[in-house]
C-alpha cells in the first residue's frame, strides 16, 4: 500500500497537469471558429461548439483563451444545454459585445422536423430538421449564457443558421442563412432586432441568394448554400464588406466577398468575389491587440481534420485582401 499511494497520487498530479497544459492550435479541433478579442483583459476567446471535442461529454459551447493566438487554455463550457432538449447539433457559436453584455448566437438543429414538404423528392435530399439561430446572453465573455427568449429568432418554420450582429446607427440587425435544404437555392437574409436583442422586428428580407456565387451551380434542383456571414465596415472609407462561405464546383467550400453598394446592411450587395478558395471556410473578422486585421476560418472543411486557420487581411478601403498565412 504504501508503494502503491504514491504511484497514484503521481498518476493524478500527471492527469491534472495534462488538462491544464496549453494547447496549441493545431490540437484544437474547431468548426465555425469565432474569436472575440477582449481589449481589457488582452485575451482572445475562441468559441466553439463542444462536441467537435472527443469526450467532451455534454451538448453545447466552450471557450478557449489565449493571449497570443498560438497556445490556448483548456476549454471551459459557457453554454450546456439540458438533456432533454430535443437538439441533434449545435453549429456556428459567435459571441458579440452589445451595449455592456455579452451575447451568444448559436444554431441549433432539433431531433424533430417541420412540416414541410422537402423541395425535391429524391433519396439524396437532407431531412427538414427544425434548425435555427437562438440567442443567449451573459454578463462576461466566459459566461455562463442564458437564453433571452423560449425560442429562434429566425421564422419558427424557416431551416435557419448562422446569425450573426450587426449594428448599424445604433440599430441592431441579424444576417443568417435561410437553409438550402429548404430553398434549393439558399438565401441570405436581414431581420431588425429589438434593442435589447430580446425579438425582433418585422419580416426578414432576401438580400441575395447563393446562385449570385461566380461559377456556382445552375440546375434548378441542385442545391446551393449560403454559409456563415459576417460583416465588416472599413474605416479607411466605409465601405461595409461581408464574407459568407459556399460551394462552388472546382474550388470546394470557400469564402467570398461581397460589397454593399450603398454602404447600408441592407445592400444590394454586389461583387461576391472568391477570397480563400482553399477547401475552408466559415469566416470571421478581427483586428489583433497590435492593430492587425485577421481573418479566422476553418480549414479543411473535413471532419476531424479540421482546424482553425488565421490569415493577415489588408484593407485598403475598396477591397479586403488576403496575406500569406
Amino acid at each position: 500500500m504504501k508503494k502503491i499511494l504514491p504511484a497514484l497520487f503521481g498518476l493524478c498530479a500527471a492527469l491534472a497537469a495534462a488538462q491544464t497544459a496549453p494547447l496549441t492550435t493545431d490540437a484544437i479541433r474547431v468548426r465555425d471558429p469565432f474569436i472575440f478579442a477582449d481589449a481589457p483583459s488582452k485575451t482572445y476567446y475562441l468559441y466553439a461548439q463542444a462536441e467537435n471535442r472527443a469526450g467532451s461529454g455534454y451538448q453545447g459551447v466552450e471557450v478557449y483563451t489565449s493571449t497570443d493566438l498560438k497556445t490556448w487554455q483548456a476549454p471551459r463550457p459557457v453554454l450546456t444545454l439540458p438533456a432533454d432538449s430535443g437538439v441533434a447539433m449545435v453549429w456556428a457559436p459567435e459571441m458579440h459585445a452589445y451595449q455592456g453584455a455579452y451575447y451568444l448566437f448559436v444554431t441549433l438543429t432539433f431531433r424533430d422536423t417541420l412540416p414541410v414538404a422537402r423541395p425535391v423528392e429524391a433519396p439524396h435530399w437532407p431531412r427538414m430538421h427544425r434548425r435555427g439561430t437562438w440567442i443567449y446572453r451573459a454578463e462576461s465573455p466566459a459566461g455562463p449564457f442564458k437564453p433571452l427568449k423560449n425560442g429562434p429568432h429566425t421564422p419558427a418554420d424557416w431551416m435557419a443558421l448562422d446569425g450573426t450582429l450587426y449594428v448599424e446607427n445604433g440599430t441592431p440587425y441579424m444576417v443568417f442563412c435561410h437553409e438550402w435544404v429548404q430553398l434549393i437555392d439558399g438565401a441570405m437574409a436581414l431581420v431588425e432586432l429589438t434593442p435589447d436583442l430580446s425579438g425582433t422586428r418585422g419580416e426578414p428580407v432576401r438580400l441575395f441568394s447563393a446562385s449570385a456565387a461566380p461559377g456556382a451551380k445552375r440546375g434548378a434542383k441542385e442545391g446551393k448554400v449560403t454559409d456563415g456571414p459576417f460583416l465588416y465596415k472599413s474605416p479607411q472609407s466605409g465601405a461595409l464588406f461581408m464574407i459568407w462561405s459556399t460551394f462552388i464546383p472546382g474550388k470546394e467550400y470557400c469564402v467570398l466577398l461581397a460589397r454593399s453598394a450603398s454602404g447600408r446592411v441592407a445592400g444590394p450587395w454586389t461583387g461576391h468575389t472568391p477570397l480563400y478558395t482553399t477547401n475552408g471556410g466559415h469566416g470571421m473578422i478581427f483586428k489583433t491587440f497590435e492593430g492587425r486585421l485577421r481573418l479566422a476560418l476553418h480549414q479543411p472543411n473535413t471532419g476531424p481534420l479540421e482546424r482553425l486557420r488565421l490569415f493577415g487581411l489588408t484593407d485598403d478601403g475598396d477591397a479586403l485582401r488576403l496575406e500569406s498565412e
